[in-house]
């Protein structure tokens, strides 16, 4: 029976060893859903040259001094953004960045190399346009968020923002040292302290995949007066922006 009992023990021990390991290793299929294609052509497409790949930029370029950088959720197809952002921003140059990986881009995604496409994009936009406003949604918040934390940005906004994927994954794999395993973090809550642009976060009443708790510690993080919320009633994580009240947020940035 000890015999047994003791094969047992370290059949479940290798077993979850064994999940430890495919998680580590398929986590980022977990967290990057590239789509298909782009459902929406964009006026103009541009490529980004960075290590290791050639990034994609869907453009509706406009003269002046100011701009937008878009970058988007895990599985969005960021041209699925333009006509509203075109509504919302008619003065504004629009720059929308496809991920490594994405539609028409190379390369694999990790929190390193998206990070440091935002921040070639946005020296890029900056060299034609001297007041760049960021919108990061859902994924995308954090990759702002570490953009505006090292750019000067003049306005930041965030669409159903998170403080940590880490801590987000640490919820939904409660099982598993997942606070060990994960290599992209996204710790949002280490680098808002760092944003001086003003900054709005737009959450959704009904969240599903992001809980209130979590955008509330991240809106608590940032330095007094910085960071403002707005709530849109009745919209969920991925349906926020059909409702009316969104556009009426987005606003915000250009005033």
């Amino acid at each position: 029976m000890q015999k047994t009992l003791g094969f047992l023990l370290v059949l479940v021990l290798v077993l979850y060893l064994g999940a430890c390991l495919a998680l580590f290793l398929v986590q980022r299929s977990l967290i990057y859903f590239p789509p298909a294609q782009a459902a929406i052509a964009a006026p103009k497409v541009s490529t980004l040259s960075v290590p290791d790949a050639m990034v994609k930029v869907s453009e509706r370029p406009h003269p002046g001094r100011q701009a937008l950088i878009y970058l988007g959720g895990n599985g969005e197809d960021v041209s699925m953004s333009l006509p509203q952002l075109d509504a919302a921003f008619p003065e504004h140059a629009l720059y929308l960045l496809h991920y490594r990986g994405y539609t028409g881009s190379t390369g694999k995604p990790s929190e390193a190399a998206l990070v440091a496409d935002a921040l070639s994009l946005f020296d890029r936009v900056a060299a034609g346009h001297l007041e760049i406003v960021l919108v990061g949604r859902s994924l995308g918040t954090g990759i702002a968020l570490q953009v505006a934390s090292r750019r000067p940005a003049q306005k930041l906004v965030l669409v159903t923002p998170y403080d940590s994927l880490a801590a987000l994954a640490a919820g939904q794999f409660p099982l598993f040292p997942v606070r060990w395993l994960l290599r992209d973090r996204y710790e949002s809550l280490r680098h808002a302290p760092q944003v001086k642009a003003p900054t709005l976060v737009i959450r959704a009443q009904h969240d599903e995949v992001i809980p209130a708790a979590s955008t509330a510690r991240l809106l608590a993080s940032f330095a007094d007066g910085v960071a403002a919320e707005v709530v849109i009633a009745g919209a969920g994580h991925n349906t926020i922006s059909e409702s009316p009240g969104y556009l009426q947020a987005l606003a915000w940035a250009r005033q």
